[in-house]
């Protein structure tokens, strides 16, 4: 029986992460994750805190090389419909940071971790899956496909949308679909694009263009399963002038670099976000489309919370409730992000004209209130900044 602390199960970006995240912090951590070919030509837009948070853990000077700042986000109208929202950006400047955060490809940010965890002495890698868990002693055990067990005091699981620890933890999930497919590609233009992400909200979803190193930027295009079919059996040449031309050549000529991904697009949230010795996070926990950079976002501020859970009492054994504490410590903002980007998602599908004047009028607000839109752009990189900045300006004031 092997001894451990911690065990996550899942080893992609998000178990990763907190595999590194408690071993640098001194815990004793298994890392479950079977073996598997990575080949992800998606790129992930990290927020101010998330880069703070590899930063930490000594990975952004690794992975700074490879990631793009993200300075200004603007989102653009892109319909034919009648009533049409102004053009909105958000500067990083205004709310005093260089940027919001960074683009980085996901070929990039999994080597990084992949090695970081390899030269970490508290983290032990396990190839083999979980065969069955045992949450009712008093720890945890877990067995594994090669026979071997392991107890420890928390099963983090990181285990993606069919989670097996969320299933062993007895934990129910809602899932909801839409009639979208997301297509994921890199490509080259010959106009800089100055760190500016665009996203072009069309009929049929978002169209989110965002900045790579050099003259090169990554796009998530938001489309039916059709078109999403007809898309990706088009020839490179003529892809790069459809692209081109929904971003009304503000780049310049576009060529797309390789063959575009698709990922079908669909949401999930668990019931609860813990229970016991079990937490959930990532995609195991919560999942939606890939609108306003908020999905490993969101799994980073599930370890941020947990760790912090963690370590209040260093020098005491994981408590049996940490499952419990985690999933109220979670919740609100789970549950926000995800009703959140679910109602902006059917806002832009929505026909119906109340729904388009509410979005066009949201956005009109957004425009033409700066401390209004600072607030959302505040909150938009970490949660309760707006609200304590805020907070904090009014002290300041009351003291003069």
């Amino acid at each position: 029986m092997h001894e451990f602390e911690i065990a996550v199960v899942g080893g992609g970006l998000t178990g990763s992460v907190a595999a590194l995240a408690f071993g640098r912090a001194g815990r004793k951590v298994a890392l479950i994750s079977p073996a598997s070919e990575r080949d992800d030509g998606r790129t992930t837009a990290l927020m101010d805190q998330s880069i703070r948070l590899l930063d930490r853990l000594g990975l952004w000077d690794i992975i700074a090389p490879s990631a793009a700042p993200l300075s200004i986000m603007q989102i653009i109208d892109g319909t034919t419909r009648l009533l049409r929202a102004p053009t909105t950006q958000f500067r990083a400047q205004d709310v005093g940071l260089y940027a919001f955060g960074y683009n980085i490809p996901n070929n990039a940010l999994s080597p990084a971790l992949d090695k970081a965890i390899d030269l970490e002495p508290n983290v032990t890698r396990f190839t083999h899956q979980v065969e069955a868990f045992d949450l009712d002693g008093d720890r945890a055990r877990l067995t594994l496909s090669d026979g071997s067990a392991m107890a420890v005091d928390l099963v983090i699981g990181s285990d993606g949308r069919k989670s097996s620890t969320r299933e062993a933890a007895r934990i129910g999930v809602r899932r909801w679909s839409y009639p979208q497919s997301a297509l994921v590609m890199n490509f080259a233009h010959t106009v800089p694009h100055h760190n500016v992400s665009t996203e072009f909200h069309t009929e049929t979803g978002p169209f989110t263009q965002v900045p790579l190193p050099g003259s090169r930027s990554s796009l998530v295009w938001v489309v039916r399963p059709d078109e999403a079919e007809r898309l990706m059996a088009t020839d490179l040449d003529q892809l790069s002038q459809l692209v081109e031309d929904r971003m009304q050549s503000m780049l310049g000529k576009v060529t797309v670099e390789a063959a575009p991904q698709a990922w079908p697009l669909s949401s999930l949230m668990a019931d609860r976000f813990g229970k016991g010795r079990v937490a959930l996070v990532g995609e195991a926990a919560h999942a939606f489309p890939p609108i306003g950079a908020q999905g490993l976002n969101l799994s980073l501020r599930d370890i941020i919370t947990l760790s912090d859970l963690v370590t209040d009492e260093p020098d005491r054994p994981i408590g049996a409730d940490i499952g419990d504490r985690f999933n109220r410590s979670r919740r609100p903002d789970i549950m926000t992000r995800t009703f959140g980007v679910d109602l902006l998602n059917r806002s832009l599908l929505s026909d119906f004209l109340p729904v388009q004047m509410l979005r066009a009028g949201g956005l009109q607000v957004l425009k033409n209130a700066p401390p209004l839109r600072n607030l959302m752009m505040r909150e938009g990189i970490e949660p309760g900044r707006g609200l304590r900045e805020i907070f904090s300006g009014l002290r300041k004031q009351a003291r003069r």
